[in-house]
């Protein structure tokens, strides 16, 4: 559950693409979902599923299944019980026996991705079947109807986070960049998951890791605030002009501990 909990910035390749799993391991990422759904067309999900494998790479790697109720999705949970994987990704999650159904197999990521899913992530996140939540924002804005734009946004990306506290689960993983040939653009739209309080975003490109991982990771002024509000005393106490608490004190010691946990991963 641990590894699953800290992951940043996971990296999907196409399951049948197998020569590509290394590449992806070794893009900087610090997991590799293999992805048998959007990815793979309906006459290479048979091909795709034989060629998972997990031994290319000591990164957890995540397998990104067909969503329940398609024709695929009972042979891929069947594949993926014989291999030694990380995480189970369920797209177009949603509250119901299918969550049980996976979680028997391997730890479940619910990718939330539809305005139904949506309407019920608390009781995805509190039913004891999820690992982490995903924020599938592209096809929930298809859903939906709406622009994937921040704004539009805003309002499910809030009902996740809040899914998640309430549950207690791991910071969840904030939704794709579509835009693969633009580095600032995945460095700005991760840096503004982190200030709403996603744990990491999901990458479709190996060029994305590297800015993205900037976005999420505590800049030098950031992690010398920290360090002066852990070095304050308890009770309360003024830090550069500011009041300072334990709820300070508690964002200030999460801080420090992304910045060591990214710091652990660069390449």
């Amino acid at each position: 559950m641990s590894r699953i909990a800290h992951i940043v910035t996971p990296l999907f390749v196409p399951a049948d693409r197998p020569e590509r799993f290394e590449k992806a391991a070794r893009s900087g990422a610090d997991a590799v979902i293999l992805d048998l759904e959007d990815a793979v067309p309906p006459g290479g999900k048979d091909a795709a599923r034989a060629a998972l494998h997990a031994g290319f790479t000591d990164l957890p790697v995540i397998v990104r299944i067909n969503a329940a109720g398609t024709p695929w999705h009972e042979d891929d949970l069947a594949a993926l019980a014989r291999l030694p994987i990380a995480a189970i990704m369920l797209p177009k999650a949603g509250h119901g026996a299918a969550l049980a159904r996976v979680a028997a197999v391997a730890p479940v990521i619910a990718l939330v991705e539809t305005v139904r899913g949506i309407a019920e992530v608390r009781g995805m996140a509190s039913g004891g079947h999820v690992a982490r939540l995903a924020f599938g924002s592209v096809d929930y804005a298809a859903d939906l109807g709406c622009d994937h734009v921040r704004s539009a946004l805003a309002a499910a990306r809030a009902e996740v986070l809040v899914a998640s506290r309430l549950a207690d689960l791991p910071q969840p993983l904030d939704g794709v960049t579509t835009d693969v040939t633009d580095p600032a653009a995945t460095q700005d739209d991760a840096r503004h998951a982190r200030a709403l309080g996603f744990g990491g975003k999901l990458l479709i490109h190996p060029r994305q890791v590297t800015p993205a991982r900037a976005g999420f990771r505590p800049g030098g002024d950031e992690i010398a605030w920290a360090e002066r509000v852990l070095g304050s005393g308890d009770g309360a106490a003024a830090v550069d002009g500011a009041m300072v608490d334990e709820p300070v004190r508690l964002r200030a010691r999460r801080l420090l501990d992304r910045a060591e946990r990214l710091a652990a991963i660069e390449p």
